[in-house]
């Protein structure tokens, strides 16, 4: 008697033994290459809320204004690489008397910006026309697996990184995130000529000073990929005369401008679907197929150990 091995207990074997070489192979190889920043991005975000701005055509800050903050990002794939991503950024700031904006130049504020990034780490890169040149760990997006930490948001009206700390987790649209909130004490960002009269001054021109501070930063991040699912902001622009302690004029302020309803729903859709595909990879897959290799490999090597018996010299059935 002698024993020989089924076609399909090599099978069973063969397949639980690829099964298992693939589950490490998603989880190790596959998922950390799937985590990297999209190079063909093209978003809009809506902020919208209330407060003050100065009315040049009046030439005094109009109060209880609603406000209106557009921003979007387009991908530059041209001079992107496998490394890093390079986004170009357009913000504009609108009370309701200049919307819609046909040119971003009627617009109360416009800023146009180019970020380059690691695609991995979010890290900024110092390259390809970058502008303005910035720092820290967040802007746009948080780095993937977020943790529960602070982090160095850039904050680019400051022109420095402000430390937001984990607040909790916070649901969004039904979608739950890590919160993250801050402020930005007053501090001055730069000079600008005006008319002396316009900050208590009896000169004719002056350089006036430009303060910043921000009521509260609050942000909620989906933590598998760091899609930022809602903004807050507080923004106070001030001017005050040459050596001032006092603000003379507001620019701008609001306690809160807060991502639209439609755009809350837009980035949780987003984050689920990029989320879900890298639990897929990273959890889904590599457990069902270890769960499944062991098992087909366990059926298949018992079948091969076992075999089937067959008498010696006894051929098989004739043709």
């Amino acid at each position: 008697m002698r024993r020989t091995a089924s076609p399909l207990s090599l099978v069973l074997l063969g397949v639980g033994v690829f099964l298992l070489v693939l589950a490490p192979m998603l989880a190790w190889y596959v998922e950390p290459r799937a985590k990297v920043s999209p190079l063909d991005i093209d978003t809009v975000t809506v902020f919208e809320g209330k407060g003050a701005y100065f009315d040049t055509d009046k030439v005094k800050t109009v109060k209880g204004a609603d406000l209106t903050v557009t921003r979007q990002v387009r991908g530059d794939v041209a001079d992107s690489s496998d490394e890093h991503a390079v986004w170009d950024v357009s913000t504009s700031v609108d009370p309701d008397k200049s919307l819609p904006a046909a040119d971003p130049h009627d617009s109360l504020q416009w800023t146009t910006e180019r970020w380059v990034t690691d695609r991995k780490t979010n890290r900024p890169v110092h390259c390809c026309d970058e502008k303005p040149y910035f720092e820290g760990e967040a802007y746009l997006k948080f780095p993937f697996d977020v943790q529960e930490r602070t982090y160095r948001w850039w904050d680019n009206t400051l022109g420095a990184t402000v430390p937001l700390k984990f607040s909790g987790m916070k649901k969004v649209q039904g979608y739950e995130g890590l919160r993250f909130t801050g402020t930005v004490k007053a501090t001055k960002t730069g000079t600008r000529q005006v008319p002396g009269r316009l900050v208590g001054s009896k000169a004719s021109q002056v350089l006036a000073e430009e303060w910043y501070a921000n009521h509260g930063v609050e942000l909620v991040v989906d933590r598998r990929t760091g899609r930022i699912v809602y903004a807050q902001i507080g923004p106070r622009k001030t001017l005050r005369k040459p050596g001032g302690e006092k603000d003379a004029v507001v620019l701008l302020d609001s306690r809160k401008i807060a991502f639209t309803e439609a755009t809350q729903k837009t980035q949780v859709a987003l984050a689920d679907n990029d989320s879900s595909r890298l639990k897929l990879v990273g959890e889904t897959a590599p457990l069902g197929a270890a769960g499944l290799g062991l098992v087909l490999a366990a059926v298949g090597t018992f079948l091969v150990v076992r075999g089937r018996v067959r008498p010696e010299g006894v051929a098989g059935p004739s043709q």
